[in-house]
Formats: C-alpha cells, sequence, structure tokens
C-alpha cells in the first residue's frame, strides 16, 4: 500500500469541503495549495466512490455526499487507488514467484501480508469525523 500524494490531496479536498454547501475547484484548489488538473482528477474519483457529489451549471461545484462519520481514511484511500498493496506480491492477480516456491511459503510474504491486514484495519478503524476532530459540521 503506497499512500500516494494523489492519495494525500483526496483528504484535503475532503477537509475543503468541510462547513462548505458547495465549492468551486478553483475555491478547493486556493483552500488546500492543489493544482487544477490534479484536483479535478480526485474529485472525479472521490464521485465515483460516492464520496463527494458534483454539480454542474453557473453556480456548481462539489459537496460531500457522505457525512464524514461515514468515511475512514482507508476508503478514501481505496477510492484513489483500489489496488493498495504494500508490495506487489500482495496483489493476488500477481503471482509471488518466491511465496510457495518449492512448497515453502515466504516468510517476508507472510510477514507483510501481516502488515498490510494491520494498516488496513487501521486505516479503518476512525471515521474522519473523529480524525479532524469535527463534530456537528452541518
Amino acid at each position: 500500500m503506497y499512500i500516494t500524494r494523489e492519495c494525500d490531496y483526496a483528504v484535503r479536498v475532503i477537509r475543503a469541503l468541510l462547513d462548505e454547501e458547495r465549492l468551486s475547484v478553483g475555491e478547493i484548489c486556493r483552500k488546500e495549495e492543489i493544482t487544477a488538473p490534479f484536483a479535478y482528477k480526485i474529485l472525479k474519483k472521490l464521485q465515483v466512490a460516492k464520496i463527494v457529489k458534483g454539480y454542474r451549471g453557473v453556480h456548481g461545484g462539489y459537496a460531500l455526499q457522505k457525512d464524514l462519520s461515514e468515511i475512514t481514511l482507508l476508503d478514501v484511500y481505496q477510492a484513489i487507488d483500489p489496488e493498495m498493496f504494500l508490495v506487489e506480491c500482495l496483489d493476488p492477480q500477481k503471482q509471488c514467484s518466491r511465496d510457495g516456491a518449492g512448497g515453502i511459503p515466504c516468510q517476508v510474504h507472510l510477514e507483510l501480508e501481516g502488515i498490510q491486514k494491520k494498516l488496513i484495519a487501521m486505516l479503518s478503524e476512525r471515521s474522519l469525523e473523529k480524525i479532524f476532530d469535527h463534530k456537528d459540521h452541518e
């Protein structure tokens, strides 16, 4: 699981939308120091994940679609990068050349697999509401 700059900026986008009925991309970019092309790319992925909602037209923009109490860091990170693995060999779609070679499991693979599970659990245990210490944002 490589937490990319794009994942970090996705959390920033959500933070920008706190307490806001609707913000334009320009407003989001100014609040969080993100470039517009990067913001559009992130917002599109967050829309697909139904975390934010986009509005068209003169008074368009973006708003949170889910309550912060329903969103975790894992939700945001997976919206940006659905295949989050510490290393490539943990991806079930890929063949690990060392794990199970000669009938012997790779001890490094097993260790990283355990770390990956703990990391996923930790990323999903607290809502963004708790992380941002944001009680009632309405």
